[in-house]
């Protein structure tokens, strides 16, 4: 085992007398092929080009000396500090950090960052990353080939975005630019690179935070309002109409089944008035609104401003609206019926709620559930609002909740 690994993290700039140190006593270097050209590695040294983290960490835990790992930036920022720890190396792992990618990249653009979303893009978590950046006003991207600037961007097609691409940080080849997302995808870019891509009405905000990733609200904007399946006033307002009237119990029950999280993409299909639009877009997750009514896409964005976050109102009919969205992960049907119900169905989305009035409309909507591969549940829910006054009934609603699970 080695006696010792330190793992230093390299961001241009000349090496610490810490880092020095520890490479002249090196008997094992592992890094990128910058980072083994680099003069104060030893010639001596064995060399391991570090492509798989897992590897050399075996490869590591089998040597006898002192082990020397150089990374990019801070390596316990998204780094192979985690992989080199992992229990089944055995490990003791000294740190040596250096300025993370994602730091240098804010500085580069004269951007805080503390209110930034970050993720790792690769080829098989693009299309999170791309749902994070449509959920969220301030995201870094670390991406890798295959997911990198021009496929965020392509992703992205049709959200406006302007995007903050640092390639080659810290090095003499570094170059920064600035675009908007529809000119990205006509460029080839270089690895590695930083992309921090900011757009929505919430992009700066001039009130201070308290927790990193989190947009402060801008103080004279309406605070935020505790709690989930608030009452329909508190979105639509005085623009509430008898479509917005779908009782909060419902709705509480409709996003208990989805469990919309960040990184997914939420269809509201009959979003209304958008406070089910704007609940799951609360949970940090990416939301298409749909509606066929242009008056209730409005109250879906006034409802969204208010409070602060971000989705996208897509004004047509279902089913046909539909075909050319991105793929979804969960999906509530409002409105549109069972034809709309299979359609949804045959895009394949983990989860799928939707309600009926009666109980041959759920037995039909039940139907297409499960014709469309799908676990469905199926419940009567009754609520019953009484007058704290007089504790009287004073409205009852009744309504059959559908959820179907992708087998």
């Amino acid at each position: 085992m080695a006696d010792r690994v330190t793992v230093i993290g390299w961001d241009g700039s000349p090496l610490t007398d810490a880092a020095r140190s520890a490479l002249g006593a090196a008997t094992l270097v592992a890094g990128a092929a910058h980072h083994l050209a680099l003069p104060e590695v030893p010639p001596h040294a064995e060399r391991i080009r570090l492509g798989s983290a897992s590897l050399a960490a075996r490869r590591i835990a089998r040597h006898r000396g002192s082990a020397v790992v150089l990374a990019d930036g801070d390596p316990g920022f998204f780094g192979v500090v985690r992989t080199l720890r992992a229990p089944e190396h055995g490990l003791e792992v000294e740190v040596v950090p250096a300025v993370s990618a994602v730091a240098t990249a804010f500085a580069r653009a004269g951007m805080p960052w503390d209110d930034a979303r970050i993720v790792v893009a690769h080829t098989r978590t693009l299309r999170r990353a791309v749902n994070v950046c449509r959920a969220h006003p301030k995201v870094a991207v670390f991406t890798s080939p295959g997911a990198g600037p021009a496929e965020l961007a392509l992703l992205l097609s049709g959200v406006h975005r302007t995007f903050v691409i640092c390639e080659a940080l810290g090095t003499e080849r570094e170059e920064v630019t600035v675009l908007t997302s529809d000119k990205v995808a006509d460029h080839t870019w270089r690895d590695p690179n930083v992309v921090i891509v900011v757009g929505g009405p919430q992009a700066e905000s001039s009130g201070g935070g308290w927790l990193a990733g989190s947009v402060a609200h801008d103080p004279g904007s309406p605070p935020s309002v505790r709690g989930w399946a608030l009452p329909v006033t508190e979105y639509a307002g005085e623009m509430a109409t008898a479509r917005d009237s779908e009782t909060v119990q419902l709705r509480a029950a409709q996003l208990a089944r989805l469990g919309p999280r960040v990184g997914d993409l939420v269809w509201d299909i009959g979003a209304g008035g958008g406070a089910f639009a704007v609940e799951a877009a609360r949970f940090g997750a990416a939301v298409l609104a749909v509606d066929a009514d242009a008056d209730a896409c409005a109250r879906t964005h006034a409802a969204a401003r208010r409070f602060g976050v971000q989705l996208e109102t897509v004004h047509g009919t279902a089913p046909h609206i539909l075909e050319d969205l991105p793929e979804p992960d969960v999906v509530r049907v409002g409105g549109g019926g069972v034809a709309t119900l299979s359609a949804v169905a045959e895009r394949r989305p983990a989860r799928i709620v939707t309600h009926a009035a009666t109980r041959d409309e759920a037995e039909a909507r039940g139907r297409a559930l499960a014709e469309g591969g799908y676990a469905v549940e199926c419940a009567l829910l009754q609520s019953v609002d009484l007058d704290t006054g007089e504790w009287a009934e004073s409205e009852r609603a009744v309504v059959f909740l559908l959820s179907g699970v992708r087998i």
